[in-house]
């Protein structure tokens, strides 16, 4: 049985996550204090993701950013300074966009009820209402409570970030420092059915592999042709494609099924299918109500990493600088 058991059993008890992963998170926490805050931010992010739906995949992978380092206490979000080059300026965060966005919602929410809604929070309920638009439904629940982190250093996204070229142990170990299990790296990783990968992210699969000159053998030979004709050379750091070929812009398990046809873009995709263990559930996530279920599980499991919640941190008025 896995671990998110824990939680569910948390959640429908207490209400709330605490003692089984981070802090006392709790669906409806503006309930008393903004009561409107989860209204203005679904609508508000819905209105953007109909004008523009590369959104779901941005706020998806910036949320996921957030929790990895620090926990998810909004810390991707803040600018560098004079005397701090913060996350949003590290190498695996200048391909992050749409944090104009997250900045003009919690203005929004701010309107309503100053000093009360986290950018964490709101970071987190956006990522939900962008995936989830297209379905009219919420995918998944998002526990709320979370306050602002006051530091922000690109040293330690580079730290604790996984990496587009990373092994299946070196994954592992990485999900694992978070709290997250093997279910977790391959389920989450599911999140790569939207939204696109840069060339110079895989084009050492196409190009140089083993520093010979080389294509990964393990990559669809067809699919690496396709690829050839999108990044031209190792030096493309611009150009990109979508990770998952056929369904780029739609939220669904399809990029299980390109890791079963060895078209998964990254070499961390890729990982996948390298261990026993890892097969089996993407076998599992074949079927799409499988997916579902197990990705809303993971997302809450993840969303409570490291949080900040009671009187530490802070609650930010705007999200890029601290008060």
């Amino acid at each position: 049985m896995r671990k998110q058991a824990l939680i569910l059993v948390c959640i429908v008890v207490f209400g709330v996550v605490g003692s089984c992963h981070g802090g006392s998170l709790k669906k409806g926490y503006y309930d008393n204090t903004c009561p409107d805050a989860e209204a203005i931010i679904k609508n508000d992010t819905e209105k953007r993701v109909a004008n523009d739906p590369t959104l779901p995949a941005r706020f998806l992978r910036m949320h996921f950013h957030d929790c990895f380092v620090r926990g998810c206490d909004g810390s991707v979000l803040l600018n560098s300074t004079t005397n701090n080059t913060a996350e949003k300026d590290a190498i695996p965060n200048l391909t992050l966009a749409g944090f104009d966005v997250i900045d003009d919602i919690k203005a929004e929410v701010e309107k309503e009820c100053p000093n009360v809604v986290s950018c964490a929070d709101v970071l987190a309920l956006a990522a939900r209402d962008a995936v989830s638009f297209k379905f009219q439904k919420a995918l998944w629940n998002v526990l709320t409570g979370r306050r602002d982190g006051t530091v922000s250093q690109a040293s330690e996204a580079l730290a604790n970030l996984p990496s587009p070229f990373s092994n299946f142990s070196t994954l592992v170990q990485k999900f694992a420092n978070k709290g997250l299990n093997v279910q977790d790296l391959v389920v989450l990783s599911g999140g790569h059915t939207i939204g696109v990968g840069h060339c110079n992210t895989f084009s050492n699969r196409l190009y140089n592999f083993t520093g010979n000159g080389d294509q990964d053998p393990s990559l669809n030979a067809t699919y690496a042709t396709f690829l050839k004709t999108q990044c031209k050379s190792l030096s493309d750091n611009t150009t990109f494609v979508a990770m998952d070929p056929s369904s780029g812009l739609t939220f669904d398990n399809n990029y299980y099924v390109t890791l079963k046809q060895n078209k998964g873009l990254f070499q961390s995709d890729a990982a996948l299918i390298t261990n026993e263990i890892s097969r089996i559930i993407v076998d599992e996530l074949l079927v799409s109500e499988v997916f579902f279920r197990e990705f809303a599980l993971s997302m809450v499991k993840m969303g409570a990493i490291g949080v900040l919640t009671g009187n530490e941190g802070e609650i930010r008025k705007k999200c890029s600088v601290v008060n």
